[in-house]
């Protein structure tokens, strides 16, 4: 049986219109997310193959590979959940995630200071890649957070709560190149409560950290 596997959507293709149109999502889920889920499983089977065997000359293909794969799996499945047709606006306390709001005030200064520096990680992202909001567990505090491919320039430890995907098989097919008219889109179908669930979340999990024995 798959380690992975692919997670249904949580609305139908069309949900997200006119931000994002059908075709964009049946594809961007249905061909390159469960490719990636088939990256890793593939992957996995390989590196069990070269424990049998004792065969450890593409380490560190494979090490990589896994990375790219399992990250690509694991930010779109967030990624999904974080859109809703009926989204977007500034997070509120009057809507039930005034904790959030709190938090990016607190980390960022304001909604406003926030919202431009994902927007602009997003969109200045070199060649493919995500902004991602994250909360950082040692500090307590959120951060923006870019990511390249499917990996690096992260702190360790770091929990993703709302991604940004700016690989352009994410917006092409209707934004063309225009990556930023793309950015600015999706803060109309941002899930807040979805992102306000996983902030509060990974604040009750942060003792899961271990900086010390």
């Amino acid at each position: 049986m798959a380690t992975y596997t692919l997670p249904e959507l949580p609305y139908d293709y069309a949900a997200l219109e006119p931000v994002i149109n059908p075709q964009i999502i049946e594809l961007h889920h249905d061909k390159h997310h469960a490719a990636y889920v088939k990256g890793a499983n593939d992957t996995l089977e390989q590196l069990e193959e070269a424990r049998g065997k004792e065969a450890w000359g593409a380490i560190n293909g494979l090490q990589k590979n896994l990375a790219f794969h399992l990250s690509g799996h694991i930010l779109h499945s967030i990624y999904w959940h974080n859109m809703t047709g009926d989204g977007g606006g500034e997070p509120l306390a009057a809507d039930g995630v005034g904790d959030l709001a709190d938090a990016i005030a607190e980390s960022f200064g304001s909604y406003a200071g926030f919202k431009s520096q994902l927007t602009k990680a997003a969109a200045t992202t070199q060649g493919s890649g995500w902004g991602v909001l994250a909360y950082e567990p040692v500090s307590g505090r959120l951060i923006v957070e870019q990511v390249y491919d499917h990996q690096g320039n992260v702190g360790q430890g770091s929990v993703p709560i709302l991604v940004f995907d700016a690989w352009e098989h994410a917006f092409y097919l209707q934004y063309k190149n225009q990556k930023v008219d793309f950015i600015e889109a999706m803060w109309r179908v941002v899930n807040w409560q979805d992102v306000a669930k996983r902030y509060a979340a990974a604040r009750e999990r942060a003792d899961v950290l271990l900086l010390a024995p």
